[in-house]
């Protein structure tokens, strides 16, 4: 099983990444994704969702510049951030669970992120 981000790097202020999260092992058509970032010396923060069914959640920080969108054929995940802010610098993980993507302490599986850094 392996979930890999990758997309990320740095970024003035403003400008836009997309993420990715590429899964193998398992039947990702049947599981809920999240997103999760952690700043230095920070807990995990809770970011995006994505259900195995389409539904999408977000943090309400991120709404309207976060965009989280699934390929099931590519077992790909997605994340399009825009406006980027120094505040969003942070490592980027995603999760995968079969049964919510709400409890971050209880994900069946984590990737090891990719670094999103902003600054000018």
């Amino acid at each position: 099983v392996q979930l890999v981000e990758s997309g990320g790097g740095l970024v003035q202020p403003g400008g836009s990444l997309r993420l990715s999260c590429a899964a193998s092992g398992f039947t990702f058509s049947n599981y809920h994704i999240v997103w999760a970032r952690q700043v230095r010396g920070k807990g995990l923060e809770w970011v995006s969702a994505i259900l195995s069914d389409g539904r999408t959640y977000y943090q309400d920080s991120v709404k309207g510049r976060f965009t989280i969108s699934r390929d099931n054929d590519k077992n790909t995940v997605f994340l399009q951030i825009l406006s980027l802010k120094p505040e969003d610098t942070a490592l980027y993980l995603c999760g995968a669970d079969v049964l919510t993507p709400f409890r971050m302490h209880d994900m069946d599986y984590w990737g090891k992120g990719t670094l999103v850094t902003v600054s000018s």
